[in-house]
């Protein structure tokens, strides 16, 4: 799913009215009765409507929501705020339709606004700005909000929250902006209500179809995608009936120091769970034993050193490496990290310790190999970038650095984000609070392991092995709940998880 940006919203309505053709009024007519069905379907009419519409679009929105309301015999007040004495020709047509209607209590505001009690039997219609916004509220409409935001009455709004802009709030001011329960958003999301800073913003939000044309969102040039399941299933590939393990690759993973071997058991026991076919597994002397007794499908090589990863591993057998779970960041280890990593042959994951060494040493970054995926969480991915005010500054920031080393950047945490080379950044919609533990991390470098060993392009093992591995977080989740939630269960879930994505699919190919 395309995420466009506001401007594109705007000629996307424009080019709806001109193809289809219809009426812009008319177009507003079918938005309110989506929203209105998604009101009634969520409260009834035991709750006191109070709509708050503005003197654009969406308060027209607003205002025909009023009126289909009134109609299903809701109690609706409407306080219109028309400050300049001018309205939108459609907010003026939808005031003129909602007087005719008759059963509307209806206030406009012109100057002084005396507010109305507020309480929990109170549902709030936010119909004040919608995505066209490009600017801090400030004044009376700040009064508003903050009055709104304070009461106890429940809150829906009209395509976005008032105050919120639809891509950058770095600079916005986050007290005049709408705190709503729930955001019914017209057709498409919008960019700032998968960040989390804006979580307690935006409340749950739900997408209304109201058929706006599909041809100009095909076309429709933007970076920002949310990945969906066809998507992701279309990616799979296939296994052919003669298929042997040497069809599946073989992933080399270097990881776990002395003390962190718990680290490289997750990612390896992801790894032969997510369809290689061989997997080696490179660790300090002192974990082999521990290595071989716990991962038996495992090959385990060991280092020269005890403790630690100290001396570069022969490529030549391997189809992928991963290198980072619990590695440490002993001097020794970084360097023969760099050894390791420079002019690999082979498709590189890079994870926790081993981004954390690029981290220490920000002049080896140059030094990188192209194509490369790192899987950084927020800390690690702070220690490349900097740090940053809000997500968009981060990811703007984080797109920069995908570019400059030609590699693709995996911004782990809810709506985990692969940030291409190209500049591209697909939203993953799978997971949940519960993978918010130890080792979830090394869990998805192991499945990303397995993919690239199998033949897997970078992005789209970075897109699959994101969805899969949330995926087997909600199915695990679904079973022990988020708080019982371990890592060893994320992998457990993914033969599930696999499943699930593959079960439509012939189980041989015809080859």
């Amino acid at each position: 799913m395309k995420i466009i940006s506001s401007t594109q919203l705007k000629e996307l309505d424009k080019y709806t009215i001109a193809k289809e053709p219809v009426a812009s009024i008319d177009l507003m007519e079918r938005a309110a009765e989506e929203l209105t069905r998604a009101i009634t379907h969520r409260w009834d009419t035991s709750f006191h409507i109070v709509v708050f519409a503005g003197p654009g679009n969406n308060g027209g929105d607003a205002l025909a929501v009023a009126r289909m309301l009134s109609k299903q015999n809701y109690h609706v007040e409407v306080f219109l705020f028309n400050t300049k004495g001018k309205l939108s020709e459609e907010c003026q047509t939808n005031l003129e339709r909602l007087k005719e209607c008759g059963s509307v209590y209806f206030t406009e505001v012109s100057t002084q606004f005396d507010p109305p009690v507020l309480t929990e039997k109170h549902l709030v219609v936010d119909g004040l700005f919608g995505s066209g916004l490009n600017k801090p509220l400030n004044g009376g409409f700040a009064a508003v909000v903050k009055y709104i935001n304070a009461s106890k009455a429940q809150v829906v709004a009209i395509d976005v929250p008032s105050g919120l802009m639809c891509e950058d709030n770095t600079y916005n001011i986050r007290q005049n902006i709408i705190r709503a329960d729930v955001t019914l958003s017209i057709q498409l999301p919008k960019l700032s209500f998968l960040f989390p800073e804006n979580e307690d913003i935006v409340g749950e939000w739900q997408l209304l179809d109201i058929q706006l044309k599909k041809d100009f969102i095909d076309t429709a040039q933007s970076p920002y995608y949310i990945t969906e399941e066809e998507e992701i299933r279309s990616l799979i590939k296939p296994r052919k009936r003669f298929a042997h393990k040497g069809a599946f690759g073989h992933a080399l993973l270097i990881a776990g120091s002395y003390g962190m071997a718990g680290a490289s058991i997750l990612s390896a026991r992801a790894c032969l769970r997510s369809g290689v076919g061989l997997l080696t597994v490179h660790v300090p002397i002192h974990n082999h034993d521990l290595l071989q007794t716990t991962v038996p499908e495992a090959i385990v090589q060991t280092d020269i050193h005890d403790h630690y990863f100290a001396e570069p591993v022969d490529t030549d057998r391997y189809q992928a490496i991963a290198i980072g779970p619990g590695l440490g960041q002993e001097e020794d280890t970084a360097l023969a990290m760099m050894e390791q990593i420079q002019g690999c042959p082979v498709p590189l994951v890079l994870d926790a310790d081993a981004i954390n060494i690029f981290g220490t040493h920000r002049n080896w970054l140059s030094r990188m190999p192209k194509r490369c995926i790192l899987t950084p969480h927020l800390k690690e991915l702070e220690r490349l970038i900097g740090k940053c005010m809000d997500t968009y500054e981060r990811l703007t920031k984080t797109k920069e650095l995908a570019a400059y080393l030609q590699s693709y950047i995996i911004i782990k945490g809810s709506w985990s984000t692969v940030v291409t080379p190209e500049g591209n950044c697909y939203f993953n919609p799978t997971g949940n609070p519960g993978m918010a533990t130890a080792g979830s991390g090394d869990v998805l470098t192991g499945i990303l392991a397995a993919l690239l060993a199998q033949g897997y392009t970078q992005e789209d093992a970075c897109r699959l092995g994101v969805y899969v591995h949330g995926l087997a977080g909600d199915i695990a989740a679904e079973e022990k709940g988020e708080i019982g939630t371990t890592s060893s269960d994320l992998i457990d879930a993914l033969p599930a998880a696999w499943k699930k994505l593959t079960e439509t699919k012939d189980r041989f190919t015809k080859e």
